[in-house]
Order: structure tokens, then sequence, then C-alpha cells
């Protein structure tokens, strides 16, 4: 077995140990004296927590020029999805309790759910086309469309923090790692429009 892909399978478990997690406190009456709450905080962190993990992809291959590496981006990405699923499904089953009215208020009128729902419908379109078929389908396109994940990581990071409001101690760590992140790629686009008129001239 190559390394990367015991490293996928190690990655694979891992990342649905938080939502077996659940299930087993589900099960044992043990989420806490607010369910509604502690679901929605772990898998929203947990959504977050695996889509800048993904966004970390590009600078570890830069980095140490371990290439193969690539090849659990997609996964991380998906793992990502899963939970934001999980995130909207607890707000709509259990935060709202199927209220489409209500639910449709609280997205025009509360932000921090409309900055949510907006984060949940890129991840959305990324998580469709992630997929081989959707790459030949949309050529140079696809790769525009799927750097929209940099756009779902400030989403999700405002989103975080407008709900927390009062204590920012958190969703602010998680904005200096995502702003530390896309300042990488900023900068590497910054040299590649550097290098090429001097390339140009030799």
């Amino acid at each position: 077995m190559k390394p990367i892909t015991l490293i996928k399978a190690v990655i694979f478990a891992a990342a649905l140990v938080p939502a077996a997690a659940l299930v087993y406190s589900f099960y044992t009456n043990d989420l806490t004296s607010n369910p509604l709450d502690y679901i929605t905080k772990q898998t929203g962190w947990w959504s977050l927590a695996l889509l800048v993990i993904t966004l970390t992809v590009t600078p570890i291959r830069r980095f140490t020029g371990w290439n193969q590496i690539i090849r659990l981006r997609r996964m991380l990405g998906l793992f990502s999805f899963f939970y934001a699923v999980l995130h909207l499904l607890t707000w709509i089953v259990l935060g709202s309790l199927f209220d489409l009215p209500t639910m449709i208020e609280d997205v025009v009128k509360r932000p921090f759910i409309t900055i949510g729902m907006a984060t949940f419908l890129i991840l959305l379109s990324l998580a469709v086309t992630s997929n081989q078929w959707s790459l030949r389908r949309l050529g140079r396109r696809w790769q525009s469309l799927h750097r929209l994940v940099y756009l779902a990581a400030v989403g999700a990071v405002v989103h975080f923090w407008w709900l927390v409001k009062a204590d920012i101690t958190e969703p602010r760590r998680w904005a200096f790692g995502v702003a530390g992140l896309l300042g990488l790629r900023v900068w590497w686009a910054w040299r590649r429009t550097r290098m090429r008129p001097a390339a140009a001239i030799r």
C-alpha cells in the first residue's frame, strides 16, 4: 500500500470521528443541557476546521515539494461540506422545526444566517462539481469555479464571527488563519506576475 493511500484512509476515518461522537452522545443522552446549541457548534466548527485544513494542502505542497498531498484535498473539502450539511440540517430540523416561513425570515433578517446560507451554497456548488465529469465538462471554468473556496472560507469565518457577537476570540483566530492562507496565495500570484515580464525580456 502506498503511503498516501494509508494517510488518506487514516484521515477519512479521523474525519468521521466527530460525527460518530455526536451519534454516540445522542444514544447515551449526553448532548449537554442544550442539544441544539451543542450540535450546531460541533458541526459548524468541524466544517470550518476541515475547510481551513483543505486550504493548507497547497501551501504544504509548495513548501515541502510533496505533490501527492493534493490527493487529499478533494476528500477534505467534501468532509467540510458533509459537516456543513449536518450544520444546516440541525438548523432546519431542530432549530426551525421545518417551519419554512420562519427560515426564510431568518435568512432575510439575520445577517449571520444570510452569510451562512450563501457560504453553504458555495460549498454545495463545489461539492457537486468535485468529480472528473464536471472537470471535463467545465474545462477551464472548473478552476475558476473552485476558486470560490476562498470566498467560502471568508464567509464561514464571518458567519462564525457574527454568530458569537460577544467573545470573538475563536473566530478571530480562524480569521487570522484564513487571512494567512489567502495572503500566501496573493503573494504567489504577485510573484508570478512579476516573473512573467522578466521571462519575456530574456
